[in-house]
């Protein structure tokens, strides 16, 4: 039985997802049973072939295509409706989220007596990148921390680990990816957070501006503040006999 599924979002990077790959496949290979989903999100930069071509090597690798675009939320999901693993774990295909930060942050989930986390949040520490995009994220997550009050510095990070099955039962929206520590505290799950590194880029480029996030953003935060008003009041449990 596979203990844990990793997510892996990603568009157009050829350069990143070889030794993105390589690294979870030492980081995990002795620490539990474990898939690897890539859900390709119709790159056209030559990804899909690289993928095709390590999968038939690598029988922990499955690969999912989306015929057109459709964001790192609806990647995620896609992945994890076909995830073996009760336990998910994702990070970003472009390599900035080291793997070597997995085990740590699956690690709340798969204790004893961890029953009532649903999600542990990778918190960045030295991030690396530009000064716009770090003061914009700096921003972006004052306001939605003051305006959710979700208890989480930086919900941009692509590190996180989460129940599948509470996962699903989330309401799915685009750019959901951002909003999870409080749509799982909403459902009455507890929301852990671990410290991870950041790395450079190693190739491509991103595939969001300042602006884009920030236009999205404000749209998705009035959503979610609605949603959490709305909130389910309890989560039930099964009383043995």
């Amino acid at each position: 039985m596979t203990d844990v599924t990793i997510v892996i979002p990603a568009k157009n990077e050829a350069s990143n997802i070889e030794e993105l790959l390589d690294g979870i496949d030492a980081a995990l290979e002795p620490v539990c049973d474990y898939e690897v989903i890539v859900v390709d999100d119709a790159s056209d930069d030559g990804m899909a072939a690289i993928l095709l071509a390590r999968r038939a090597r690598a029988p922990r690798l499955r690969v999912l295509r989306h015929d057109r675009s459709g964001g790192q939320s609806a990647a995620v999901h896609s992945g994890v409706l076909v995830a073996k693993g009760a336990v998910i774990c994702t990070l970003d295909g472009d390599g900035q989220n080291p793997p070597s930060e997995l085990p740590k942050l699956m690690a709340p989930l798969l204790a004893e007596g961890s029953e009532a986390i649903g999600i542990v949040a990778g918190q960045r520490v030295g991030r690396q990148d530009t000064m716009s995009k770090k003061l914009a994220s700096k921003f972006a997550n004052a306001i939605r921390s003051r305006v959710l009050k979700d208890g989480t510095r930086d919900t941009g990070c692509g590190l996180k680990a989460f129940r599948r099955e509470a996962f699903l039962r989330l309401p799915y929206f685009d750019h959901m990816h951002r909003y999870l520590p409080a749509l799982f505290a909403r459902d009455g799950w507890q929301v852990a957070h671990v410290d991870v590194s950041h790395r450079q880029r190693g190739g491509g480029r991103s595939h969001y501006s300042n602006l884009q996030r920030g236009l999205v953003g404000v749209v998705d935060l009035a959503g979610v503040a609605w949603l959490l008003r709305r909130r389910k009041k309890s989560r039930p449990t099964e009383i043995a006999e």
